[in-house]
């Protein structure tokens, strides 16, 4: 294991640690972000410190941009990419479809992805050029070629006018595709991808936390991934390149 990664997943178990001592509790210290949709709390806030003082303690020169606000700039070329808690309303409602997720970016692009879901105590990760895994044991994404064969994962929007677009687009899909499946984890949606549980995932008004360590882990499982660059900005990871091209011809209608 690379001492990178190690790093990464060093620093995702603890968080999650942290996470679990919160979960199935009463939520402390909640407040809205971007809607009244959009919480964040203090299990939220807590797992971003630990996350941040185990990486910056080890790496002093790195930077680290987190959801909850961490900001440091680069000493060198490297930054952590940090989602404490990817699914903060999973959690708060007890559902088990949360995760960690921490992602490495050097000057050549992505370099480490974790995404680490405590309650199943998975852990899926990725270094550049070695390949993707879970828990240990390699992963690849399915063969599926055709959108008609699909089981597709998405997301949907904190926002209201956004959440109506999207849903006039599953008018066209849903007809399209095996099925349609919203864990309401964009990172968890993309190591899924990764590991051959979905064969397509798709979301608009994703933030770089949200699927930097997914999107190297699809990528790593020889999946492909495209950025939707039309706003809001979105994401697209599919198994094969084909069944990109399909996905991509509906979605963008």
């Amino acid at each position: 294991m690379s001492a990178d990664l190690e790093l990464a997943e060093r620093a995702a178990r603890a968080a999650g640690e942290v996470l679990l001592s919160y979960f199935g509790r009463a939520a402390e210290g909640l407040e809205a972000k971007s809607s009244p949709t959009d919480p964040v709390s203090d299990a939220d806030r807590e797992a971003e410190r630990t996350i941040r003082e185990i990486l910056l303690n080890d790496r002093p020169d790195d930077g680290l941009v987190g959801e909850e606000g961490s900001q440091e700039a680069p000493a060198n070329r490297r930054t952590w990419i940090v989602d404490p808690l990817d699914g903060t309303v999973n959690f708060l409602y007890g559902l088990r479809t949360w995760a960690v997720s921490i992602a490495l970016e050097d000057a050549e692009g992505l370099a480490v992805g974790v995404v680490f879901n405590p309650v199943d105590a998975e852990c899926f990760s990725a270094v550049r050029g070695q390949g993707a895994a879970l828990n240990g044991e390699t992963i690849r994404v399915t063969s599926c070629l055709a959108l008609d064969l699909a089981m597709v994962a998405t997301g949907f929007s904190y926002e209201a006018d956004r959440r109506r677009d999207q849903a006039e687009l599953l008018v066209g899909l849903l007809p399209r595709i095996r099925d349609l499946r919203r864990a309401g984890a964009a990172a968890l949606d993309l190591a899924y991808v990764a590991a051959g549980r979905v064969d397509a995932f798709y979301e608009r008004g994703l933030k770089r936390w949200d699927e930097a360590a997914g999107r190297l882990l699809v990528k790593e499982a020889g999946g492909v991934v495209q950025d939707l660059d039309d706003e809001p900005r979105g994401v697209l990871a599919a198994a094969t390149e084909e069944l990109r091209v399909a996905l991509d011809g509906v979605i963008r209608r």
